[in-house]
């Protein structure tokens, strides 16, 4: 083995000693716990991610296309590169000294009462650096090029009008709150994101990784298919209902897609649906994952410690707009494959075969179902994340026994780890860099005080107004950002605009805080398939090999109801479980009922094609119903079921005639 994985596997083993005994043994303070995980993650992503990193998937992806070896002489061409690693390590020794001497200081530390020492400002300047370049390395040039822009705005503020305008204070005092605020402190870089991943992130990335190589994903997917394998459009159906299956323990959409899609797209092509049609379909029901409880997208993890609230009482919230998200695009690709089937006169469909027997591998939810048990019952997300890993080594041991094929010996068992490992790493480093912005934009500058100010200056009555705008940044940030950096910036630039709007209309503070929280992490999570930066939908078209723009814009029409989910739950918050039991199922029907009006109009079909004019009626009929008030849902109802049942009459009479 070279120097660099034997590194990389004393570092990962070193990680998981650590990630286990704060588990199982004992929690350290957060000003040296967030630290050190993030020490460990920057570590191996200059391991996995070296200088040269780019420029020698480039060389072998050459020799790869040109069917040769790639040339050693190439591959290392730039050794100087070797140095800017090296340099980077040593920011990283440094670091680590830097918190293990200076901890008792660090953790006592009061800001304008303290001395702010030379090399707490080395310190904070190595650390940011590492993050920039990590930043680069992993997820690229976007998300570090936005927090260099943050960095520059906290200086230059004092200079900029409007909004942009921040107080200027003495030099000497906004180096010492600079760099106090980023790394001395639990405000900045080591602040309540970074002590999420490492206290909830870490756990759940991993059981991740145990419970899809023991097999347990390929029994999600294995059971989403045979749901659907004897219906209309069962590929379909198949790509709906295991991506949301998936999605209940990856909240990945991007892994979604890579995981279901190179199944259920090849098939849905084959039973007539155009690649761009089947990407969408896939990138949709992929996205949702991020969405639906129990574990939904990091982001939601992190949305519990910003709360001060029980993670369960996240999950629960979203279950009724998870839900009718998926129902509606399952209603979509049931009437996108009747309207196939009436237009080609022709029923046939594609076999799904499920190679392996279901109930014979029914043990493999077990994990999952110990991990939503053990939360349910109010234990640590930690502990449960541990009591899911612990039984995937279980279900390990069975499939010896049981399932041969699934079966893990000791090598994949640690390619388990290093990928576990790998992807906490990834996760860290973005959930860190995050905090630099937050401290930005809440201590160093007014930012947000003045976005803030701003928007309620627009009134009560504008609430709609208010929801547009936060909309609107919040896919752009979206677009250009991971979700949980999307939704940690919209957390500091939009929820306390939204806020307070709410709190004038009368709703208490909890659910106020709630309601905007989902409203900024919903579309964070729905600008992955808003074009035209759409990744998901961007993943799937590869695999589908469709045209990708146009993959995106089909997604963001057959994921209409995910984009004014968001608007009906603040409108109602019932539907967030946040009020009395009739509400709730008031609000449920309401929403299932314009969910699938919406569906079909949408699909253009019900019985037969739909014009023009009925499409529009039935999506009125789905605003009028979503909206809270309920006059207008009534009004809505009776137009939709006049619309359906006018569409219906004439499918009769066209039969009868014939």
């Amino acid at each position: 083995m070279d120097l660099r994985t034997v590194a990389a596997v004393i570092v990962t083993v070193a990680f998981f000693a650590f990630q286990m005994y704060i588990a199982l043994v004992k929690q350290f303070a957060p000003m040296l716990q967030s630290p050190v995980h993030l020490i460990f993650a920057l570590t191996l992503v200059f391991i996995y991610y070296p200088a040269d990193h780019g420029y020698r998937k480039k060389i072998k992806k050459a020799a790869e296309i040109s069917g040769t070896t790639p040339d050693p002489a190439l591959l290392n061409k730039h050794s100087w590169w070797n140095w800017i690693d090296i340099l980077a390590f040593a920011g990283i020794g440094y670091m680590l000294w830097y918190i293990l001497t200076q901890f008792p200081r660090l953790n006592d530390y009061v800001l304008g009462v303290d001395e702010v020492m030379t090399i707490d400002h080395a310190a904070m300047i190595v650390a940011i650096l590492l993050l920039l370049v990590a930043v680069y390395r992993t997820l690229g040039g976007i998300l570090a090029g936005f927090i260099t822009a943050f960095i520059i705005f906290a200086w230059v503020s004092p200079y900029l009008p409007g909004i942009l305008h921040t107080n200027a204070k003495p030099f000497e005092q906004f180096i010492e709150e600079f760099t106090s605020g980023m790394t001395m402190t639990e405000s900045g870089v080591f602040g309540t994101p970074l002590l999420t991943s490492a206290n909830t992130l870490f756990y759940f990335i991993v059981f991740g990784a145990f419970f899809s190589t023991i097999g347990g994903g390929q029994l999600l997917i294995d059971m989403g298919m045979k749901l659907s394998n004897k219906s209309s459009g069962g590929p379909a159906k198949a790509a709906v209902l295991s991506s949301g299956l998936m999605g209940m323990i990856s909240g990945s959409a991007v892994a979604n897609v890579a995981t279901t899609g190179v199944m259920t797209i090849p098939m849905m092509k084959k039973i007539g649906y155009e690649p761009e049609e089947a990407g969408a379909v896939e990138a949709v029901a992929s996205t949702g994952g991020q969405i639906m409880p129990p574990i939904m997208g990091v982001g939601a993890f992190i949305m519990a410690e910003m709360l001060g609230v029980n993670y369960m009482s996240i999950a629960a919230s979203a279950i009724i707009p998870a839900v009718a998200y998926y129902f509606a695009v399952f209603v979509l690709v049931d009437k996108i494959a009747a309207k196939r089937a009436a237009n080609l006169d022709s029923t046939a469909d594609a076999s799904i075969r499920v190679d392996r027997p279901i109930m014979g591998r029914l043990y493999l939810l077990l994990p999952a179902i110990l991990l939503v048990v053990w939360i349910i019952r109010g234990y640590s997300l930690m502990r449960a994340g541990m009591v899911g890993i612990f039984s995937c080594l279980v279900c390990d041991v069975i499939n010896y026994f049981v399932n041969k094929p699934d079966f893990l010996n000791l090598k994949q068992l640690w390619d388990c780890c290093v990928d576990g490992a790998k992807q906490a790493a990834a996760i860290a480093i973005p959930t860190a860099a995050c905090g630099i912005i937050i401290n930005v934009v809440t201590q160093q500058t007014s930012l947000a005080t003045n976005l803030s100010v701003l928007i309620r200056s627009l009134g009560t009555s504008y609430l709609f107004l208010a929801m547009c705008i936060a909309m609107v940044g919040c896919m752009i940030l979206g677009m250009a950002l991971p979700t949980v950096a999307a939704y940690l910036v919209g957390v500091i630039l939009f929820v306390p605009c939204i806020q307070p709007i709410l709190l004038q209309t009368g709703l208490e503070p909890s659910t106020a805080n709630l309601c905007a929280n989902m409203f900024v992490f919903y579309y964070g999570i729905m600008a992955q398939i808003t074009p035209p930066v759409c990744v998901a939908s961007y993943t799937a078209a590869g695999i589908a090999g469709g045209d990708a723009m146009k993959t995106g814009l089909k997604g963001f029409t057959f994921a209409m109801v995910g984009f004014l989910v968001p608007f009906v739950f603040v409108y109602n918050p019932p539907l967030l479980l946040k009020g009395s039991v009739q509400e709730i199922v008031i609000a449920t029907v309401q929403l299932a009922l314009g969910t699938y009006f919406l569906a079909i109009m949408v699909a253009g079909f019900y019985k037969r094609n739909l014009n023009i004019v009925e499409r529009v009626l039935l999506f009125a009929a789905a605003l009028s119903l979503i909206a809270p008030e309920m006059i207008s849902s009534i009004i809505g109802a009776v137009i939709g079921i006049a619309v359906l049942f006018i569409s219906s009459r004439g499918t009769a009479k066209g039969a009868a005639t014939a």
